[in-house]
């Protein structure tokens, strides 16, 4: 593992940060405290904290659209106007209200607009999830029997789609037609297993390269694979649990990471005290503008 250039960017204690995404525009990351419902703000030219938004239940991942947010909560999709009122656009066809069931999780949209969003499995062991495709107002299941879905991103030429079961320790990548939104078969294009790797692939994002950026949750780093799945870069972070990353700053080369405490005990938060904050790594190339969802 290289020696790491990561930088703390906003100390904070969040249980589980997720989905940071970077506004080219407003010259602000936004991203999500999922397990406390938050929303977050932040800019770095600013020197001011973030500003935070609770919502009311547990918010999955988020992505941009014309004048605000599109949230995947645990219980649907909602749209956030800046400074206007939410509005529901579709229900988790997973979740049972009170009663639980399968939240939304990973998720971020295509170059043509179209939302994809994954659940996660209840109980976290179990291929009860899938990853949908929202489009013209309707959810469309595109892969099932899925655990935890996470990893999505997308190659800069929008030949194929990244994704992963973090249950399987597995990153997967499928070819995409951009035209119609559609998969072809998926084949593994990375096992952490065969390269001796710790943790699970969680969040990712793709370079200027095409080179696939993941957090390894429980593994305490971010890895580099380029397109042809060869590791090419490891970054020590300080904490157990990265989350996901992305790309922001004015030149789009500065890797945002986000991560999480819900996995540490009293001990584990006192040995890791930066744990749930948001860090900062100078990337070697440039990252991709995140694209908004169109209705």
């Amino acid at each position: 593992m290289q020696a790491s250039d990561i930088e703390v960017a906003v100390e904070l204690d969040m249980s589980l940060g997720e989905s940071p995404v970077w506004s080219v525009a407003r010259r602000t990351l936004h991203w999500v405290d999922i397990n406390r419902g938050k929303i977050h703000a932040w800019r770095p030219e600013a020197g001011a904290p973030p500003e935070t938004i609770a919502l009311e239940e547990k918010v999955g991942c988020i992505a941009f659209c014309e004048g605000g947010l599109l949230a995947a909560m645990a219980s649907g999709i909602v749209r956030l106007p800046f400074g206007g009122t939410p509005q529901r656009l579709a229900a988790n066809p997973e979740w049972r209200g009170e009663g639980g069931g399968n939240r939304f999780n990973d998720g971020r949209c295509d170059a043509a607009g179209r939302l994809w969003v994954g659940t996660i499995d209840a109980d976290e062991t179990n291929p009860t999830a899938a990853l949908y495709r929202f489009d013209d107002g309707e959810l469309t299941p595109c892969l099932t029997d899925i655990g935890i879905s996470n990893g999505l991103a997308f190659s800069p030429d929008g030949r194929w789609l990244y994704h992963t079961d973090s249950l399987t320790r597995r990153i997967l990548r499928y070819p995409f037609d951009l035209a119609s939104g559609t998969l072809g078969a998926g084949e593994t294009w990375v096992d952490l297993q065969t390269l001796g790797l710790p943790g699970v692939p969680d969040g990712a994002a793709v370079d200027g390269e095409g080179c696939y950026w993941s957090a390894l949750y429980d593994g305490g780093r971010v890895v580099r694979f380029s397109p042809d799945g060869e590791l090419m870069a490891e970054h020590e972070v300080p904490c157990p649990h990265p989350t996901m990353v992305a790309f922001g700053g004015a030149d789009l080369r500065t890797l945002y990471i986000t991560t999480a405490t819900q996995h540490l005990d009293a001990e584990g938060k006192r040995r890791w005290p930066l744990a749930g904050s948001l860090f900062s790594l100078p990337a070697p190339v440039a990252g991709l503008a995140e694209p908004a969802w169109r209705t």
